[in-house]
């Protein structure tokens, strides 16, 4: 008869270690072993809850070796929790793909929420809530990052980025050259002891880190408004058809007349060239 243990997903405080809960401390406490981020920074939250287990380095860089060996102990019946250096594992974060090799080996995972910097952040930023998207850490790839800023910039539900300290600055300026104005929330080191949130414009976000004495400090996680279409001018489509008309009359072919019609108008091409030819048959007499 095969025994398999148990995978935990224990969410662990974002700053704050009074931000444990009582169900993660006493995961942690129950478990065999603990497979951790960084076994240091979980070091310190084990002492401050009196926890002693030891603990297994897992992290980016060694999760094609480590993570085979930490599913061959579940499987041979030792139970695990899996943390990271701050709040839920597995968000951006090589501890998916120990829940999904866990999951395709049949072994058991159960989650135990915590505190999560995306969700803070979204709460704290005063912009809209009911819909958004978390993109996490932009590559540094150029190409890579173009593709990304580009389809993020139409996006309508509001964005979430992580981002680093150093990067922060190139980031805001990029942000600003693909989406233009938008509100941004700006927080750093939530629920630590110099928690900062900052709500303004791209255009002048851009400006806020110029001062070497505001050199950016801390993990920041960035909550940017979503694409909003430019609202139609106070015109109506016959209006827009008639500029068309202009056009064409003029001497425009009418697929160029029709685009930029839609251009001076808000109104689509198709919206425009639909009416423009049903006027024309009807004119005609069809």
């Amino acid at each position: 008869m095969i025994i398999l243990g148990k995978l935990y997903i224990v969410g662990t405080p974002i700053g704050n270690l009074e931000d444990m809960t009582f169900r993660a401390a006493e995961t942690l406490k129950s478990v065999d072993f603990i497979a951790a981020e960084d076994t240091r920074v979980t070091a310190k939250l084990l002492s401050r809850y009196g926890i002693k287990k030891p603990t297994v380095s897992y992290h980016e860089h060694n999760r094609k070796y480590a993570g085979p060996e930490i599913l061959a102990r579940i499987e041979a019946g030792e139970t695990c929790a899996v943390v990271t250096d701050a709040g839920m594992p597995c968000i951006s974060d090589p501890g998916e793909d120990l829940v999904r090799f866990a999951a395709e080996r049949g072994i058991r995972v159960e989650v135990v929420p915590g505190p999560s910097a995306v969700v803070s952040a979204l709460a704290v930023s005063g912009l809209d809530t009911s819909k958004f998207a978390f993109e996490g850490f932009l590559s540094t790839a150029p190409n890579s990052r173009k593709e990304a800023l580009e389809a993020c910039a139409k996006e309508p539900r509001t964005v979430i980025f992580y981002e680093a300290p150093h990067k922060l600055v190139q980031t805001l300026n990029d942000l600003y050259k693909y989406f233009g104005e938008r509100k941004i929330s700006i927080c750093r080191e939530l629920t630590k002891l110099h928690e900062e949130v900052i709500r303004t414009v791209l255009s002048e976000a851009v400006t806020l880190y110029d001062d070497e004495s505001r050199k950016p400090k801390g993990e920041f996680v960035l909550v940017v408004e979503g694409y909003k279409e430019a609202p139609k001018a106070d015109i109506t489509i016959e209006e827009a058809v008639g500029i068309a008309r202009e056009m064409i009359e003029g001497g425009m072919k009418k697929t160029e007349a029709c685009r930029a019609a839609a251009k001076r108008t808000g109104f689509s091409k198709s919206e425009i060239y639909g009416k423009l030819e049903g006027s024309s048959l009807e004119k005609s007499g069809f």
